[in-house]
């Protein structure tokens, strides 16, 4: 009994591996229902599709890289990116993008890579609270929801501040237009006086019907005019005078 013993021990050892493999094939079988878990997303790309702000890189290095492309601010605004600091084991910062602002000191949050949901990280939150705990209510500091204690989490984390998807220059993004209808004039090189005559290319596509031609005006008209006899004026005769002088008139005095 003795000298089978330590064979017995032998066949064990040589049979587990097996065993230990069978269990692992068993997991993978077709016939058994899997659960399958959402992929590790990071933090940086979800706040750039959900934002539209193109930077890439550690979402510590997001601030500074925003300086003179988008505009900056303190303020929350839907859409734009909520940048956190390095602080404590978060060595990368976080971004997180602005779903609503609630008050003036309250917000949602869309990210990505905060809370471990189901002991997984790399989930995505979506309308998430995020609360400004900073003294001067300038959202230097924010407590965040931390889906472990379905409440907010007790870490005041330090916030650079907000990336809005505007150009830091005013414009729109896509670069400065210039419209077509904002100035209708000539510059003063390129503007003529008005001829009162037609131009060549008028003149030409009116060929065909020939020169135009100015109405002459008709030749004056001569009217023969019948002389007018000179008309005799025979001095009216005279009144008779008074008879008494008419008669010393004829027969003297």
């Amino acid at each position: 009994m003795r000298g089978s013993l330590p064979l017995l021990l032998m066949l064990c050892a040589l049979a587990w591996p097996g065993a230990a493999q069978a269990d692992a094939a068993g997991d993978f079988e077709t016939g058994v229902p899997q659960r399958e878990l959402p992929p590790y997303l990071q933090c940086v790309p979800y706040a750039r599709e959900r934002s539209g702000v193109q930077i890439y890189g550690d979402a510590r290095t997001w601030w500074d890289q925003a300086a003179g492309r988008y505009k900056r601010g303190n303020r929350p605004r839907p859409g734009a990116v909520m940048t956190f600091r390095p602080y404590a084991g978060m060595t990368l910062g976080h971004v997180a993008a602005v779903a609503k602002v609630i008050d003036s000191r309250t917000v949602l949050l869309d990210h990505a890579n905060w809370s471990p949901i189901d002991g997984r990280r790399g989930q995505i939150e979506r309308g998430v609270k995020a609360v400004d705990v900073s003294p001067a209510n300038d959202w230097s500091q924010v407590r965040v929801w931390y889906d472990p204690l379905q409440d907010l989490g007790t870490t005041a984390w330090p916030v650079a501040g907000f990336i809005y998807n505007e150009r830091d220059n005013g414009g729109e993004l896509g670069g400065p237009r210039v419209l077509a209808s904002a100035n209708y004039a000539l510059p003063p090189v390129m503007q003529r006086p008005i001829s009162d005559k037609p131009s060549k290319k008028f003149a030409s596509a009116f060929a065909s019907f020939g020169e135009p031609r100015m109405a002459e005006a008709a030749p004056a008209r001569r009217v023969a005019v019948a002389p007018v006899p000179a008309r005799r004026v025979t001095p009216a005769q005279a009144k008779p005078r008074d008879p008494i002088d008419a008669a010393i008139a004829r027969y003297g005095s």
